[in-house]
């Protein structure tokens, strides 16, 4: 008796331990046995965790403890590892319902229960590995990196002393170089899975592949003064000690010449000589093994839902359907007198929507859209964001293959967001959706989104970074729709660059099933889009070239949208006078991103609670 005893005490203390590790709540918690482990803690400890797989993330947040690392996030150990823990929050998360928190915390426990299974599932299946340091796009084990939107890119970003990770102190610049020092074994990782790609057959479309190759000369060719590592030298602050300074530009130097350059050297010779000949001509990850079933697993990543290909691929092509019949009505209101394809080809080749004679006048005119947007903006929303944000062209070395992005300040707002504006030639630049595309980018997009959600002290941090897609890009889309009641969309054809936009997305819906859901080429889904909107035929191209190396993501942008217009119309129509979008936009906007299905339970609530009080 007494030896089970001693036991299961022992076996009871071992358990507190480890939870003690693990979760890293406050002891007290622990060691009363009676008492149950606070949500909070555990909400506390996966926003901690989830800095430390992520120093990236962290250092978007404003958190500086993990600056000088990144992770090898395709690692064998590293994925083994994030199994573990996720099966572990998992567990705890079991232990409640909706009757032990409150609502806006089950809310909360909802969303990271959805987030720890989706990335686990992820995580066990034998194509996909895990979601990337950026963008929270998942990546493909053995093909690690894109043309798009692939950690090679963002880190050159960060490199430039421009972007997240900050370039203030000596420590500032020490902790970059033990960055790129982590960075390069990521390199020798990605080459190491790429040839066991080569062997199993799992190898990226050649197209791809060969607009990644140009993309490593600036790295390669570039002298040091001249190359993309080197320019936070130019700018290191006066408070840097001139032996310091000497110190740092020899370090640079070298980490440049003896590091950066013969690692990138060797990334482009394999592939060219090894990668580049036995990269399938196939489009869609569909034709690889178990492709059908990823991406059906990518579809509910993306999505939140459980729709299928076929389904996707109809709503698209009933959105196409209506959308162009609306440009139908605003073509003839212009009084262009021919077919909606010939007008893609007017609207493409006129002189009045390419003005532009350098690139500051295309960021000029980015800036004036802001100046009325905020004048207005109080009409539709109740709080805006401390954080603000600059406009910026995209760098040289990505412009090419890149589409306009927002990437968020730090929480705290004493850095602001950026949207990034690819401006490849000014004069050919034209700005018939630079309306919509600001709206998208920044406000009432993802700058007043992304802001407002990482400001919100009220919601549990591990929800402050981007996440949801289907949420983030399904808001953004949203808030194209809200020009003309903040004051924009007066010339027809800044409404028309709206509804282009708004087809482009429609679209993205049809040509991304079709690409690695039913089997068509990157030239069907070309002509697809050409015959549909009115893009040049260059963006298009890399727009499919896109989807083709992320599967999925294209798909949350309608499918969000569509969910909260759909919420709003219900709201507007069951309300009626007693409707207020103010209100309305706080209830989506308030909690963080949300899986679809969650926010229409939250807005239906919603409803419900405002009709008590009519």
């Amino acid at each position: 008796m007494k030896v089970n005893f001693f036991l299961n005490l022992f076996i009871r203390c071992l358990l507190l331990f480890f939870l003690m590790i693990n979760i890293g709540c406050d002891k007290s918690t622990f060691l009363n046995t009676k008492k149950k482990i606070s949500i909070d803690s555990i909400f506390k400890s996966y926003y901690d965790f989830k800095l430390q797989i992520n120093p990236i993330e962290a250092t978007k947040s404003g958190d500086n403890k993990y600056n000088d690392r990144i992770e090898n996030y395709i690692s064998k150990d590293y994925q083994d590892n994030l199994i573990k823990q996720y099966e572990e929050y998992l567990n705890l998360l079991n232990h409640y319902d909706s009757l032990d928190v409150t609502p806006e915390q089950w809310i909360s426990v909802q969303v990271m229960r959805w987030d720890c299974t989706i990335k686990k599932e992820g995580l066990e299946n034998n194509l996909v590995t895990m979601s990337s340091p950026i963008y929270d796009l998942p990546s493909f084990e053995l093909m690690p990196l894109i043309q798009v939107q692939s950690l090679h890119l963002y880190f050159a970003q960060l490199a430039t002393g421009k972007s997240v990770h900050p370039f203030n102190s000596v420590r500032d610049y020490e902790n970059w170089i033990s960055r790129v020092d982590d960075y390069l074994p990521f390199l020798d990782t990605c080459i190491s899975k790429m040839r066991k790609g080569v062997i199993e057959g799992i190898v990226l479309p050649k197209s791809l592949t060969i607009k990644m190759i140009p993309q490593l000369d600036e790295f390669i060719s570039n002298p040091v003064e001249k190359h993309l590592f080197y320019t936070p030298i130019f700018s290191i602050p006066d408070s840097i000690a001139k032996v310091d300074r000497e110190y740092l530009k020899i370090t640079y130097r070298d980490m440049i010449i003896n590091k950066l350059k013969p690692k990138y050297i060797e990334l482009r010779n394999f592939l060219i000589d090894e990668y580049l000949p036995v990269c399938r001509e196939s489009s869609g990850i569909g034709s690889l093994p178990n492709g059908l079933e990823t991406y059906q697993y990518l579809i509910r990543l993306h999505t939140t839902t459980n729709m299928t290909v076929d389904e996707i691929h109809e709503l698209g092509k009933s959105e196409v359907n209506r959308i162009t019949e609306e440009m139908e009505i605003i073509k003839e209101k212009i009084g262009f007198k021919g077919d909606l394809k010939l007008f893609f080809e007017f609207i493409r080749n006129d002189a009045n929507q390419m003005p532009f004679n350098n690139p500051q006048q295309v960021l000029n005119n980015f800036n004036n859209i802001k100046k009325t947007v905020k004048s207005s903006i109080k009409t539709l929303f109740n709080v805006n964001p401390m954080a603000d944000f600059e406009v910026r062209r995209t760098e040289a070395f990505r412009e090419a293959s890149a589409s306009a992005e927002y990437v968020p300040g730090s929480k705290d707002a004493t850095r602001s967001g950026i949207f990034y504006v690819p401006i490849v030639n000014a004069k050919s630049y034209n700005k018939f959706t630079d309306e919509a595309l600001f709206l998208h980018e920044a406000i009432p997009g993802h700058h007043f989104q992304l802001s407002l959600q990482q400001e919100n002290t009220n919601l549990p941090e591990f929800l402050h970074p981007e996440s949801m897609g289907v949420f983030v890009e399904g808001w953004a889309l949203y808030s194209e729709s809200l020009g003309r009641e903040l004051g924009l969309y007066l010339d027809p054809f800044q409404y028309f660059g709206m509804l282009s936009m708004e087809i482009h997305r429609a679209i993205r819906l049809v040509v991304d099933t079709g690409i690695h859901g039913k089997g068509w080429t990157r030239e069907d889904a070309i002509k697809y889009s050409l015959d549909h909107e009115a893009e040049s035929e260059e963006a298009i191209i890399s727009e499919i070239e896109r989807y083709m190396a992320t599967p999925g993501q294209a798909l949350s942008y309608k499918i969000g949208q569509l969910k909260i217009r759909e919420l709003r119309t219900k709201a507007e129509k069951t309300l009626n006078d007693n409707f207020k979008i103010r209100a309305f936009h706080d209830q989506i906007l308030n909690s963080g991103s949300l899986p679809v299905i969650l926010l229409e339970k939250k807005i239906n609530a919603w409803i419900i609670d405002e009709m008590k009080k009519i």
